[in-house]
């Protein structure tokens, strides 16, 4: 099957979908420098816990952030190296495309 077409075109939209919500993508770049419980995510990215925890949860169950329990705390990182190199890319693409990006009128935050 084409990865154009099908189940795998559908997954990989859903990929993205994921991280163009504004939390999870703040909280993929917080924990490129490593581990951060959700207290420390928390004030890093300027959303509740409960907003951290629940976002955390989602990039949990994609595969993307992994957690290990110590003591009260719990600890998460991005699982996959990949998914660091994705955000590297992501910067460079944007840093060449900028201002297009930001004129674009199909794509608006919270429309089309």
């Amino acid at each position: 099957m084409s990865v154009t077409t099908g189940p795998g075109l559908a997954v990989r939209a859903k990929f993205f979908r994921g991280l163009a919500d504004p939390s999870r993508l703040a909280l993929l770049y917080a924990l490129r420098t490593g581990e951060k419980t959700v207290s420390m995510l928390s004030d890093e990215i300027g959303r509740s816990h409960s907003n951290v925890s629940n976002h955390l949860a989602c990039l949990k169950d994609c595969g993307l952030v992994s957690n290990r329990q110590e003591w009260r705390h719990v600890h998460y990182r991005i699982v996959d190296e990949r998914v660091l190199a994705l955000l590297t890319l992501a910067d460079e693409v944007v840093a060449d495309n900028a201002q297009r990006i930001a004129d674009c009128v199909n794509y608006r935050q919270g429309g089309a």
